[in-house]
């Protein structure tokens, strides 16, 4: 998965089309991500003894493959590539060429 942790990412399919957010967690096992302002759920907590019932939104995952990487010095959405440089793998940008990390 291309996607990281911490990531800008666009959403590119789905009902948040056009959305733009930032990458909060990651599973590479599933291939989803879950994005802050992308795919609100709402959450139903019971009642405690300090709290009473609420409702939350929460971010639910969506699949890596509905977002693409957002390149903030192009400005655009860009799919990532793979190089090595000095025995370490880089993300590179394939839009500008640049590395990414």
């Amino acid at each position: 998965m291309k996607i990281k942790k911490g990531d800008t990412v666009l959403v590119i399919t789905g009902k948040d089309k056009g959305k733009k957010g930032e990458v909060i967690a990651a599973f590479p096992k599933t291939n989803k991500v879950i994005v802050s302002g992308v795919n609100i759920q709402s959450k139903h907590e019971k009642a405690r003894q300090d709290q009473p019932a609420q409702i939350i939104k929460v971010e639910g995952p969506i699949d890596a493959s509905n977002v693409m990487f957002y390149d903030s010095k192009a400005k655009a959405p860009t799919r990532i590539g793979y190089t090595v440089e000095g025995g370490k793998k880089k993300r590179v940008s394939k839009k500008t060429g640049k590395v990414v990390d």
